[in-house]
């Protein structure tokens, strides 16, 4: 049986009996220890990638000299700790439910599962909760996200089995920060400080549970900026949402307010009128993330007009736009035949891998099942 999740309080023997039955599983050579080990333990990651899993048979990782205490690691990874000292530190906290990190983690547990009659009574019992942060270590980039309350809303940056939007998120964000949640308060995420805001307009949870936007509505109507704050690569909620895909986000945040003044973001959006505008004067630099974002979103004319004034279709995506890979590997992931044709007709190389996974365009076309792409490139050779 797979892992699950132990109810918020359980005592860290709890947990012991969870990293031995990871151990014995293993031995046994179930399926789901090995990934769980394969996943989670440094000990099979990418040197260089941290989070990527190095490309290893089951046979493999089941050869390894692990011990229980392999197993422990594995397991407080699996919860996003940065080991198993810090999950015995958060199991001891929060064993004691006086305690403010109790109180949180109990508030982020009703935030996430949606359940208001427990985040109402919290908040009505410490009102200054709204504006607690998370204490959790983790083996993330920062080694401790500090999230608030709100910014686990955005289903983004924090514990990945916390990572989920309830169909109550809009009431449950307006009830946060009726309580004086600060909509712009910034959390260590992704190797920089991002907002609620750059986290929920690059998460699918809300989008697939359709309140996405409704949700970026209910931060601007609290105060929210959409113009960039914090520092790293998701400062401007505008961008981030297009690098993401999420365009209804992106038009949400235009109709707020957000400034379209980059010819990044002409392309996203594709205005065309802004985008003649901006080009002549953009910089090298917001040139190459134009394309990148065009061939990412299924702009063809604007693919074109771009590479027509110099752009090079062989480069791989600029920082912050999914740098691993070319436009071909994006407009081929992401099902835009059109835009494929103009690349590959101006010049664009299908025979580059990209720096992850190690995949061709072409390859990455059949992961997304986009087959009218895949056999097109087939007919090209």
């Amino acid at each position: 049986m797979a892992l699950t999740v132990l109810p918020l309080g359980s005592p860290l023997d709890a947990y012991s009996a969870q990293a031995d039955r990871l151990f014995d599983a293993w031995g046994d050579g179930e399926s789901w220890a090995i990934e769980v080990f394969h996943r989670r333990h440094p000990q099979f990651l990418d040197e260089k990638i941290k989070w990527l899993p190095r490309r290893l048979s089951p046979d493999d990782v089941r050869a390894a000299a692990l011990t229980r205490d392999d197993a422990r690691l594995a397991l407080a990874r699996w919860y996003d700790f940065l080991d198993w000292d810090s999950l015995q530190v958060y199991a001891d906290t929060v064993g004691h439910p006086s305690s403010l990190a109790a109180r949180f983690e109990a508030a982020v547990e009703a935030v996430v599962g949606g359940d208001m009659a427990v985040l109402s009574g919290l908040l009505a019992m410490d009102r200054d909760l709204v504006r607690a942060r998370s204490t959790r270590k983790n083996y993330f980039d920062p080694p401790a996200h500090r999230a608030t309350l709100l910014h686990y809303v955005a289903a983004n940056g924090v514990e990945d089995y916390r990572q989920k939007t309830p169909p109550n998120a809009v009431d449950i964000a307006r009830t946060l920060l009726e309580a004086g949640a600060d909509p712009d308060a910034l959390a260590d995420m992704y190797g920089g400080q991002c907002t609620t805001m750059s986290m929920l307009v690059s998460s699918d949870h809300p989008a697939r549970a359709g309140v996405q936007v409704a949700l970026v509505e209910t931060l601007v109507d609290h105060g929210a900026s959409v113009d960039a704050r914090g520092d790293g690569n998701w400062t401007s909620p505008l961008f981030t949402a297009l690098v993401f895909g999420f365009e209804d986000a992106a038009r949400a945040l235009a109709r707020r307010g957000a400034r379209i003044d980059t010819l990044a973001a002409a392309a996203g959006l594709n205005q065309g009128d802004a985008f003649a505008r901006l080009l002549p004067s953009a910089t090298p630099g917001d040139r190459h993330r134009a394309l990148a974002i065009a061939a990412q979103l299924g702009h063809a004319d604007v693919v074109r007009r771009l590479i027509d004034a110099g752009e090079d279709p062989n480069r791989y995506n600029p920082p912050g736009t999914h740098a691993h890979a070319t436009p071909l590997h994006q407009a081929a992931l992401g099902g835009h035949l059109d835009v494929v044709k103009v690349l590959v007709e101006c010049g664009a190389r299908t025979d580059i891998r990209d720096t992850i996974y190690q995949g061709t365009p072409l390859g990455w076309a059949e992961h997304g099942g986009h087959q009218d792409v895949a056999e097109w490139m087939r007919s090209r050779g």
